[in-house]
């Protein structure tokens, strides 16, 4: 890109957007202007991609434990238990069932976001925690009683750390529409839930992970070998199949993988 075109969208998106909210996101580069509190979503600002890295520890259900090069400690679909070591300095919660969020939260947790706003409309959030940005996209959920929709029930959380863009689906209960996609932009890493039944029909949940069609696929919430084994095959061919060489895997976005693979983590 030529200086004159930074220099260009640099003007424009100072007119657009006040200094403190001019934050560029990777992810959302070139997709547009969106309103999301702080996010202008205009790739201006250079990264490194030495540190553009994440850790990622499976703990149970839909929790992952991500760790940033910086130390930022995030949890996901935080229900009341993040394992071992110390407590997180994020925790993401999601409304679906109680086993995705908490009315007593560990009070060591110094940010709490939860994905849901039924009475308000959609939650927003907007976090910039040391070397990572945390967003969210809200989607609809179904009521277990009716089984009609309760809307904004889940977020889909965003992750950027550096260039590294990595999403957590939640308890994702229809597939993202364009809207949605365009609002969570690029994803490296994706935390899907794979059970078929509860979350979204394994079918269309295949659907929108070929379509994200990120690098790494991390499964989660599968309630028996039957259901994980089901995914894998309707993922293999297009996706590798491979497993986490120890209880953690390290991705960076320097050495992502040449072809999108499904990365299955130590059963719980």
């Amino acid at each position: 890109m030529s200086r004159l075109v930074v220099s260009m969208l640099t003007i424009c998106a100072g007119l657009l957007f006040s200094p403190a909210s001019a934050v560029a996101s990777p992810c959302q580069a070139f997709a547009g202007f969106h309103n999301l509190p702080g996010s202008p979503g205009l790739n201006i600002v250079p990264v490194t991609l030495e540190d553009s890295q994440a850790t990622f520890t499976y703990i149970t259900h839909s929790t992952y434990r991500i760790d940033s090069p910086a130390g930022v400690r995030v949890v996901t679909d935080y229900a009341g238990y993040f394992g071992d070591g110390r407590a997180p300095d994020v925790a993401t919660m999601n409304f679906a069932h109680s086993s995705h969020w908490t009315p007593a939260p560990d009070p060591e947790i110094g940010h709490v976001l939860p994905g849901w706003d039924t009475a308000e409309g959609g939650a927003e959030h907007y976090l910039e925690i040391g070397d990572m940005v945390i967003r969210n996209v809200s989607t609809d959920i179904r009521s277990s009683e009716d089984g009609f929709a309760i809307e904004n029930g889940n977020s889909i959380f965003v992750f950027e750390i550096g260039d590294l863009c990595i999403g957590h689906l939640g308890h994702l209960h229809h597939e993202p529409t364009e809207e949605h996609y365009a609002l969570i932009g690029r994803l490296d890493v994706v935390m899907a839930p794979v059970d078929g039944g509860m979350t979204l029909s394994l079918p269309a949940m295949i659907r929108t992970l070929k379509r994200f069609r990120a690098s790494i696929v991390l499964p989660m919430h599968w309630f028996g070998d039957f259901n994980l084994q089901a995914f894998l095959q309707g993922m293999s061919d297009e996706f590798a199949i491979s497993e986490f060489p120890s209880a953690s895997l390290t991705v960076s976005a320097a050495n992502l993988p040449s072809r999108p693979t499904v990365m299955v983590p130590p059963r719980y």
